[in-house]
């Protein structure tokens, strides 16, 4: 029986659970894949500050993330294809944060659909990540229906208007559908839970697009259409559209650039994530950590700021949250655990990070998560 102590035990297993071309979708970057590993490494050049004799009872991880109440100042980020790291995946994930108390964020291009989500869930509020694409009358009604399923929060992803080049992908082929190649097919066949989980359920398509498009009705053409959906022309003017159309709590995602941050202040947006798409568009860009502090200094008075990229442990969380993040997401962090376990390995994911959090904060002398600031940290470790 395998221990799991850690976030990376979960990868481990994960990679031997999901299929080559999906766990390596989950855990590539773009080109040469150096965003991707600052994402985490960067985290590692942070010191904690380390205090004793201090009364640390009574311990609190409570907090808010745009308003909304959460257990800890955590969310699930929005994943594609997360129901093929696990048959049902969105909704099984979408479970285990209900169960913890933090927001579970569905990707537009999810194999669950929003409304499966929503159902699966009794209604229990989730937020929703928004791709613009071309076919703004198709975006017209996904603002909608995620207004009908109860969605408190939507996620507009600002940073994919064209692709970025994934070489991990482009070597599986991995598109909409899969291309099932002799050595994907070898490779699926060694992995019997995976096959046994997506055999027994209906959900392998992005279903909040197929049959949702005039002439999109399944995964052959899909990709066709996605192809030329994702919009290069993007602007801030789409946003204060989006912002009018939704009426609900807004997040701006993919802000790395202090400037950037001015224009989503200026949008109304009630948050901004400080990310760069998991280390999976811009290679080269800094990582999300390094890009933290600059943006709060800027606009950490007049708008909440989030960050996403390289969380993979409580104390990633802590030094988030110390140089300014009102709130982090995960996404590959859950990713392994989901691959690994289902809705079990989500909620260990969970649980690993929650009390990771919980001690660290403890050792640096806190009590209370909502005080934690720079004073936690060793002086010139962190980035200013």
């Amino acid at each position: 029986m395998t221990v799991i102590t850690n976030i990376e035990d979960l990868r481990l297993l994960a990679k031997r659970r999901v299929p080559r071309m999906f766990y390596d979708y989950a855990d590539s970057g773009s080109w040469t894949e150096s965003t991707y590993r600052a994402n985490e490494a960067d985290f590692e050049r942070i010191l904690l500050r380390q205090r004793v004799a201090v009364d640390i009872d009574n311990r609190s991880l409570r907090s808010t993330m745009i308003g909304q109440d959460v257990a800890m100042p955590l969310a699930i980020a929005p994943t594609g294809l997360t129901g093929m790291q696990h048959a049902d995946g969105e909704i099984l994930a979408a479970r285990a944060a209900k169960k913890f108390g933090i927001p579970f964020t569905l990707s537009t291009m999810s194999i669950c659909s929003i409304e499966d989500v929503a159902e699966a869930t009794g209604g229990h509020p989730f937020w929703f990540q928004l791709y613009v694409m071309r076919d703004r009358d198709f975006i017209a009604r996904l603002i909608d229906r995620a207004k009908a399923a109860n969605c408190s929060a939507l996620v507009v992803t600002l940073d994919l208007q064209v692709l970025g080049q994934r070489h991990k992908d482009l070597r599986n082929g991995l598109s909409a559908p899969p291309k099932l190649t002799i050595p994907n097919l070898i490779n699926m066949a060694t992995k019997p839970r995976w096959c046994m989980g997506m055999l027994g359920t209906s959900r392998r398509e992005f279903r909040n697009i197929v049959g949702h498009v005039k002439g999109v009705e399944n995964m052959g053409s899909l990709s066709e259409w996605t192809a030329k959906q994702f919009d290069p022309r993007l602007s801030w003017n789409d946003v204060a559209w989006i912002k009018e159309r939704w009426g609900g709590k807004l997040i701006l995602k993919g802000i790395q650039d202090v400037e950037d941050a001015e224009l989503a202040v200026k949008s109304g947006a009630d948050a901004l994530i400080v990310s760069n798409h998991g280390g999976r568009q811009l290679d080269g860009a800094p990582s999300s950590i390094s890009a933290l502090p600059s943006i709060v200094a800027a606009v950490g008075d007049r708008i909440e700021v989030h960050m996403d990229g390289g969380i993979r442990s409580g104390q990633h969380v802590l030094k988030a949250l110390a140089l300014g993040a009102k709130g982090v997401y995960i996404g590959r962090a859950f990713l392994y655990g989901l691959g690994a376990m289902g809705q079990e390995g989500v909620e260990k994911a969970l649980a690993i990070i929650q009390r990771e959090l919980d001690l660290s904060m403890a050792f640096c002398g806190r009590t209370d998560v909502r005080q934690v600031d720079r004073s936690i940290l060793v002086p010139g470790t962190y980035p200013q």
